[in-house]
């Protein structure tokens, strides 16, 4: 792992608190590159960063990547590299030791989301882990009419049934998207390890 940057105070550059499932995953994490797709300003990549991992930070708004890359500048987290892609039409590959996914294929095309989690399997190293938080379909859940995509109940756990589901849940909560107020919305939590449970 690089260093640990020593300076990085998210509330000091106006970034949003990390998602506690975000934080909970640090501790199970070795030595490994980190993959953020979706990143928006980075508060995951830089957190990561901080921690002393490499991070890769995708997303699909360039003024989002060039605000992570002036703050990664100001606040030393040097070991983040930011890269400008449209996940529904962008395939990828590689040996992550952990990709996120937070609030992020909820915005895709409901045609890309398979390959999307099917590529993140493929670029995730032996025990390794995937992060997935997106939202759902639900009786209470108003926001989802604005979002491209919302999974079924089960769905998102489906996908992960060949590997090692560490906790999944699906909840109602509020959630505030950019730019607006909080609302009511379902969520599919989902954190899996690449390992077989023969293997465990």
């Amino acid at each position: 792992m690089i260093p640990p940057s020593q300076n990085f105070e998210p509330q000091h550059y106006g970034l949003a608190p990390s998602h506690p499932e975000v934080e909970a995953l640090l501790p199970r994490l070795a030595t490994g590159e980190i993959l953020d797709i979706g990143c928006g300003s980075g508060r995951h990549a830089l957190l990561f960063n901080h921690h002393g991992f490499p991070v890769k930070a995708w997303d699909n708004d360039p003024n989002a990547l060039q605000r992570l890359v002036q703050i990664s500048e100001q606040a030393g987290c040097l070991g983040v590299s930011t890269e400008l892609h449209d996940l529904n039409s962008h395939r990828f590959n590689g040996q992550y030791q952990a990709i996120i996914a937070v609030d992020t294929l909820m915005y895709l095309s409901p045609s890309a989301v398979g390959q999307v989690i099917a590529d993140m399997q493929a670029a995730t190293c032996k025990r390794g882990y995937n992060l997935i938080i997106c939202a759902m379909h639900g009786d209470n859940s108003p926001a989802i009419d604005n979002l491209s995509f919302a999974f079924a109940s089960g769905e998102l756990s489906h996908y992960y049934r060949r590997w090692h589901i560490v906790h999944y849940h699906e909840q109602d909560t509020l959630w505030t998207p950019p730019n607006s107020q909080a609302m009511p919305i379902r969520m599919a939590t989902l954190l899996a390890q690449k390992v077989s449970v023969k293997e465990l």
